[in-house]
C-alpha cells in the first residue's frame, strides 16, 4: 500500500514538473486517485515538490473540495442558498437522506455516497440544484431524488444522470450537461456575434500604450463591483518595474446569486480570450491564468479545446496575429470551493499553491503580485468588454450605459420573479425597470450586488444600476412580499460566516457575533438597544476587517436595519424598566444543574 502510495504521488507531481505552485492541480489529482489526501500523501507532496508539510496540510484543510479523510465515492453536494431555499431545497435534502439513510455530513455504510450541503454552484437560477461529483443536476425535486440515487448506485457514473442536454454548448460533445443558459436579453457587448481575432489584429495595430488609452477613453470600468477603471490598471502594471508580467483572469463567482461568468465561459470562451490576449499585448505579460471555479469544472475540456483552436489559429503562443515579439498563452487553474479566492490577492495565493488567504496591501497586485511580479486581475465580463473595445472602438463603447457607467451590465437574475437568468442591459435604467424586464414587479426588496452589496425596499425602485448610484457586480435577488427579511438576512450572515478565511479577528469573530444577535431578535429575544449594538457590530467589522469579505460582510444587516429597521422592530420585546434582562431563563440556566442533583431547586 505504502509503495503504491508513494508511485501515485511521484506520477502525479512528475506531471507537474513537481512545481509547488501547482499544489492545487497536484492536490486534486491526488485526491480524485486515492479518494483523499492523507497525512501520508501529505508528507510525500511535500518531499516532490521541495514544500513543507504544513503548506500541503494548508491547501488540503483549506478548500471545501478537498478532504484528508475518506469520503465517498461519490459525492453529492446539494446547493444551499437564498435562491435554493426559496424554491423548498429542505425538502430535497431530507429526501436525499432518507433515500440514502444518512445525515447532512455522511457516508454511506458502504462507503460509496457523501452527502453534502454547499453555498452555491452557480445554479441559483434552475434550482433546487446539487454538484455530483463534477456534473452539475438541476432542478431537483423530491420525487426524482431516488432516481438519482438509484442510477449513481447501478452505473457509478454520475455523467449518467444527464438525461436531458440543456441549449448552445451545452450540448457539445465537450461539455453534455444538462444546464441551460437562461439568456433572456442580449445586448450589443457580451452576446452580439464576435470575429475571433478582430480585436487583436486591432490591438497589435498600434502601440500597448495607445491600446491602453483606448481603454481609458471607453470608461472602461471592473465589472466586478467596485469600478475601479480597468485602463487605468492596466497601465499601473504596464508601468511598474519587472520583466516578467502576469495576466490573471477571476471567473471564481462564487456568491450566491451569481452566475453569469457561467453562461459566458459557454457561449462566449473565445471572447473572454481575446481580452485577455488584447490586455497581455497591452500590460506586456507573456502568461494569463483563468483561475476557474471549481463548480465550473464540467466546463473545463471544453474551455481547453477553444484554447487549441485559438493556438492554432496564432491568436495565442508565439507571435500571436504575426506581430512579431507578441508572446502570450494562457492556462487554466482549477479552484475548490473557496469564496475567499474571488478577492484578488487570494486568487493570486490559490494560483501559487497556497492557502487562498488575502494578502496585506500595499503593495498592490499591479506592483507585487503573482509570483512576486507585476500582474493584473481582471474578472471575465472585464476582460470581454475591452475585446470590444478594440473591436468596435472607444467611441462606440462609451456612448453605451450612463456618463459614469459605460457599456452593457450583465445581471444575474434570481429568486421570486417568473422569469430568472442572464440580462444584458445598459447601464442607467432603474430598478423599477429592471423589476418590469424580469417579471418581479410586486418584490418587497431586491439585494442588488449579492449578499455582499445592498438589499433596498420598494421606496428606492427609482435608483439607477451604476456605479453612480447602485453599484452591482451583477447578482440581482428578488424577493418577493411573502419573504421574511430577517430570514434572508441570516442565510447571508450563515454564507459569510462559513466563508470567512479565518485570518482576522474582526471577520472570523464580528461576523458570528453579528449572526447570534439577529437569531436572538429572530427568535423573540431581542431587546430595542440590540439594534444599536448590531449597527455598532457591523460598522467596526466593515472598518476594521483586513480584506473585501469582511468590509463587505456585515451589509446583510447593516443594508436592511437601514431600510427594513420595522421588520426588526416587530420581533423586539419590549424594554423594562427595573433593567432587567427579559431573554434570561433562570430554569433553563439551572437544568444543568438539576440533572446532576436530580432535584428541582427549593423556592424560598
Amino acid at each position: 500500500m505504502a509503495e503504491n502510495l508513494e508511485k501515485v504521488i511521484q506520477e502525479v507531481t512528475a506531471r507537474y514538473g513537481k512545481d509547488r505552485t501547482r499544489m492545487m492541480d497536484i492536490v486534486r489529482e491526488v485526491q480524485a486517485k486515492l479518494g483523499h489526501v492523507s497525512g501520508a500523501a501529505m508528507d510525500l507532496i511535500a518531499r516532490e515538490v521541495k514544500s513543507h508539510r504544513v503548506e500541503v496540510e494548508g491547501v488540503v484543510t483549506f478548500y471545501a473540495f478537498y478532504s484528508d479523510r475518506p469520503k465517498g465515492r461519490h459525492v453529492i453536494r446539494v446547493t444551499d442558498c437564498v435562491t435554493a431555499r426559496m424554491r423548498h431545497v429542505g425538502e430535497v435534502v431530507a429526501a436525499f437522506e432518507k433515500e440514502l439513510g444518512i445525515r447532512v455530513g455522511e457516508t454511506t455504510p458502504d462507503g460509496q455516497i457523501t452527502l453534502e450541503r454547499t453555498s452555491c454552484i452557480g445554479l441559483c437560477d434552475q434550482g433546487p440544484a446539487a454538484l455530483i461529483d463534477d456534473v452539475p443536476v438541476t432542478y431537483i425535486s423530491t420525487d426524482k431524488v431516488p432516481s438519482l440515487v438509484r442510477v449513481l448506485r447501478e452505473t457509478g457514473d454520475a455523467k449518467k444522470l444527464v438525461k436531458t442536454l440543456g441549449e448552445g454548448n451545452n450540448a457539445l460533445d465537450l461539455v453534455q450537461s444538462m444546464v441551460i443558459n437562461n439568456i433572456r436579453r442580449r445586448g450589443d457587448v457580451i452576446f452580439a456575434p464576435f470575429e475571433p481575432g478582430a480585436a487583436i489584429r486591432n490591438a497589435t495595430a498600434v502601440s500597448p500604450a495607445e491600446v491602453i488609452r483606448s481603454v481609458k477613453t471607453a470608461r472602461l470600468r471592473g465589472r466586478g463591483g467596485a469600478g475601479f477603471p480597468a485602463g487605468m490598471k492596466w497601465e499601473f502594471a504596464r508601468n511598474a518595474a519587472g520583466d516578467r508580467k502576469f495576466l490573471l483572469c477571476n471567473a471564481d463567482e462564487g456568491e450566491p446569486g451569481t452566475f453569469k461568468d457561467r453562461v459566458i465561459l459557454t457561449e462566449a470562451p473565445d471572447l473572454l480570450f481575446e481580452g485577455m490576449a488584447v490586455a497581455g499585448y497591452a500590460i506586456g505579460a507573456t502568461e494569463g491564468i483563468l483561475y476557474l471555479r471549481g463548480e465550473y469544472a464540467y466546463l473545463r475540456p471544453y474551455l481547453e479545446h477553444v484554447l487549441e483552436q485559438r493556438r492554432a489559429k496564432k491568436l495565442l503562443g508565439r507571435s500571436i496575429a504575426g506581430k512579431a515579439g507578441f508572446d502570450f498563452d494562457v492556462r487554466i487553474q482549477l479552484g475548490a470551493g473557496a469564496y475567499i479566492c474571488g478577492e484578488e490577492s487570494g486568487l493570486i495565493r490559490s494560483c501559487e499553491g497556497l492557502r487562498g488567504s488575502p494578502r496585506d496591501r500595499p503593495p498592490f497586485p499591479v506592483e507585487r503580485g503573482y509570483l512576486d511580479r507585476p500582474t493584473v486581475v481582471n474578472n471575465v465580463e472585464t476582460l470581454c468588454c475591452a475585446a470590444r473595445v478594440l473591436e468596435k472602438g472607444a467611441a462606440w463603447f462609451a456612448q453605451i450605459g450612463s456618463e459614469q457607467s459605460s457599456g452593457t451590465k450583465l445581471f444575474s437574475v434570481s429568486g421570486d420573479c417568473r422569469r430568472p437568468g442572464v440580462y444584458e442591459l445598459p447601464f442607467g435604467l432603474t430598478v423599477a425597470e429592471f423589476l418590469k424586464e424580469v417579471g418581479g414587479e410586486d418584490a418587497q426588496a431586491v439585494q442588488v450586488g449579492g449578499p455582499s452589496g445592498t438589499c433596498i425596499d420598494r421606496g428606492q425602485f427609482g435608483r439607477k444600476l451604476g456605479f453612480e448610484d447602485l453599484p452591482t457586480g451583477g447578482s440581482m435577488i428578488v424577493i418577493g412580499p411573502q419573504r421574511d427579511i430577517l430570514e434572508v438576512a441570516a442565510a447571508f450572515m450563515e454564507f459569510f460566516v462559513e466563508e470567512s478565511c479565518g485570518w482576522c479577528a474582526p471577520c472570523r469573530v464580528g461576523n458570528v457575533l453579528i449572526r447570534e444577535r439577529l437569531e436572538r431578535i429572530r427568535a423573540g429575544k431581542g431587546l430595542p438597544e440590540d439594534l444599536a449594538y448590531l449597527e455598532e457590530l457591523c460598522t467596526t467589522v466593515k472598518k476594521t476587517s483586513r480584506c473585501g469579505l469582511g468590509q463587505t460582510s456585515p451589509n446583510p444587516v447593516a443594508t436592511t436595519l437601514q431600510n427594513f429597521r420595522k421588520a426588526y422592530e416587530a420581533k423586539l420585546l419590549p424594554a423594562r424598566q427595573d433593567g432587567r434582562q427579559p431573554t434570561f431563563d433562570l430554569r433553563a440556566a439551572l437544568s444543568e444543574a438539576v440533572r446532576v442533583q436530580g432535584r428541582e431547586p427549593v423556592a424560598h
